[in-house]
């Protein structure tokens, strides 16, 4: 943490990369899914903690795409406990306050799935407390590729002019683009990386990993790298020493 730094307001956008449910499951000899189970209910935890303290938006990566490759008993399962938290859970966000939007390749996702989530976002719609963006079958490049694909096809038409092309343009064909880019990102688990999760968007962010596994993830966790960034002096670009 940076020492001297004028505290910042808290940030507006947090997108957390929720990880160590296996190795949480593994360590007290439990089935994987038991660790999503309890990830699932950390993810609920961290939702109603960022509305009380008012951050007005919140991200959470629930599934990769690379994810898909993994067992598949595994991936059943989860798909299993996300068909159940969106039909338990809409009740739940709408009473907090909560609108949900799901982004992602949802095109890989079960039919009956699809259905659960656009009446969950149907139902939460004009909620404004806060809004709860949750990553499904979700890739950063993935993400940007598509956005390409989109621009290129409307100048190939004449429908947009190739000197309008710029970052602006770029981010209003991202599945964010109603979103405004993370001030912060957390992980989990005691990883340091980014594992492919808004690539273009946390171009800034300011990183914060925690040691804690995801299900163990609770308010004070939250607080505490809420307190890590507002401590931190916050720069954009590279600042080159004058000699």
């Amino acid at each position: 943490m940076s020492t001297g730094a004028t505290p910042r307001p808290l940030p507006r956008h947090i997108a957390i990369i929720m990880d160590g449910n296996g190795r949480w499951a593994e360590a007290r000899g439990l089935p994987r899914v038991a660790g999503h189970r309890s990830g699932a209910e950390a993810a609920r935890r961290a939702v109603i903690a960022a509305a009380e303290l008012g951050v007005p938006y919140l991200t959470l990566f629930g599934f990769s795409s690379e994810n898909w490759k993994r067992a598949s008993g595994e991936i059943r399962d989860l798909m299993g406990l996300l068909r159940h938290y969106l039909r338990a859970e809409v009740a739940e966000l709408h009473k907090n306050g909560a609108r949900l939007k799901v982004i992602g390749d949802l095109d890989r996702l079960a039919p009956d799935i699809r259905r659960l989530i656009e009446h969950t976002e149907e139902v939460t719609r004009d909620n404004s407390r806060i809004t709860v963006t949750m990553a499904l079958s979700y890739g950063g490049r993935a993400e940007i590729v598509a956005a390409v694909r989109t621009i290129a096809g409307k100048a190939a038409s004449g429908r947009l002019a190739a000197e309008l092309i710029d970052e602006e343009c770029v981010s209003r064909h991202l599945f964010t683009a109603e979103l405004p880019d993370p001030d912060l990102l957390i992980r989990t688990s005691g990883e340091q990386r980014i594992s492919n999760f808004l690539l273009w968007q946390c171009a800034y962010s300011e990183l914060v990993f925690i040691k804690t596994l995801w299900p163990d993830f609770s308010r004070r966790d939250l607080e505490q790298a809420i307190g890590e960034f507002c401590g931190r002096e916050r720069r954009y670009g590279v600042t080159v020493a004058a000699h």
